[in-house]
């Protein structure tokens, strides 16, 4: 009886220290926005053959580092520097189309996506979001309450979709409660669809973003926080499978939490036959410009930032160029603990094809 009183006083203890953590990033407002079918236009061009026609698309994944205290501190300066340099960008035309964020939790965060001057924006799963179609097995080894495995989210996704193109249909998946492991089970982790329709292009896109459970970080025992991985895996795969239309293109980014984790690659790559962003650009006839540093012959070990693609019936996708975002160098100061991975892809469909409405 005790060791139950106990138990219910450190979980209320707990509890009460989350909810006053999140307070500030619970009172800012998501960053939601909505564009109309006039916004922007892509320059669209015809193939030397004269059959095709192709135009361009930047899209950008980044983990923004934006957790309260006492998780991090003194981050708001950082994460306005974030916002503001994505809006000078946005200023001059330099700015990447499209942009996938992670760790959006806290007031600054929340405020510096939205100071991004991006006209549509759209988040993930909230903080309430129920999580559908996922697993009652319990994972291996018992929960601890003293590293927030206490059943409840006190914060959302982190997730947020930003897009100088129109957002015609949104779609979300929170991940179940049992495919958690450690502190992350304090976040409500998920995927989110933002169907996005580029002017001029015949059929829409669909981007997907997504922010799956750490390792170390999430200080569940490893046999646990890889299995919490693995389901994760396995709903996200469902997810994509049920909502993604076979005739558009499609794009899944975000942080999958993989590096340097050869059984976290075997079990995801069991549910996911996308072509990764890293495999096709590092094929020695592959028409991709790499401005990165890669080691070794398997350079997406090596990250936790990446990007899977695949063509639609009616318009194909093609990486041309991979480059890093915020890393210290000409591309912007380090502003997070992860550089942002900016890759620019090449779209392509018959020019006979009508193009799309809004």
């Amino acid at each position: 009886m005790a060791v139950t009183a106990n138990r219910w006083i450190a979980a209320k203890r707990f509890a009460k220290l989350a909810l006053a953590v999140t307070a500030s990033g619970c009172a800012a407002p998501l960053p939601l926005r909505s564009a109309d079918c006039g916004t922007g236009a892509p320059i669209i061009t015809a193939a030397p053959d004269g059959r095709m026609a192709t135009t361009t698309l930047s899209v950008l994944t980044y983990n923004i580092e934006g957790l309260s205290w006492p998780a991090r501190s003194g981050r708001a300066p950082s994460l306005r520097a974030i916002g503001d340099r994505l809006a000078r960008l946005r200023a001059t035309g330099e700015a990447p189309d499209i942009v996938l964020f992670q760790e959006m939790f806290s007031g600054a965060a929340k405020r510096a996506v939205a100071a991004t001057g991006y006209p549509a924006i759209v988040t993930g799963p909230r903080r309430t979001t129920r999580a559908r179609d996922v697993t009652k097995k319990t994972l291996p080894g018992k929960s601890h309450i003293k590293r927030g495995e206490i059943g409840l989210h006190i914060a959302g996704s982190g997730l947020a979709i930003a897009s100088r193109y129109p957002i015609v249909q949104v779609d979300m998946h929170a991940y179940g409660r049992r495919s958690c492991a450690g502190i992350d089970c304090l976040a409500n982790k998920g995927i989110v669809l933002a169907r996005i329709a580029i002017p001029g292009v015949p059929t829409p896109i669909d981007i997907f973003d997504t922010h799956m459970n750490s390792r170390g970080a999430s200080r569940a025992p490893a046999r646990r926080n890889l299995a919490a991985h693995d389901r994760q895996s396995l709903e996200a795969s469902a997810f994509i499978d049920r909502s993604h239309d076979d005739a558009y293109p499609l794009i899944f980014g975000g942080d999958f939490n993989m590096r340097h984790s050869e059984s976290r690659w075997e079990n995801f790559s069991r549910y996911q036959s996308l072509d990764l962003v890293h495999r096709v650009c590092t094929a020695p006839a592959a028409d991709c410009d790499v401005r990165l540093s890669w080691d070794g012959d398997a350079p997406w070990m090596d990250t936790q930032d990446l990007q899977f693609f695949w063509p639609g019936n009616r318009v194909s996708i093609h990486p041309i160029r991979v480059e890093s975002m915020f890393d210290g160098g000409d591309s912007g100061p380090k502003l997070s603990d992860h550089d942002g991975l900016l890759v620019t892809y090449r779209l392509s469909w018959p020019r006979d094809q009508p193009a799309q409405g809004c």
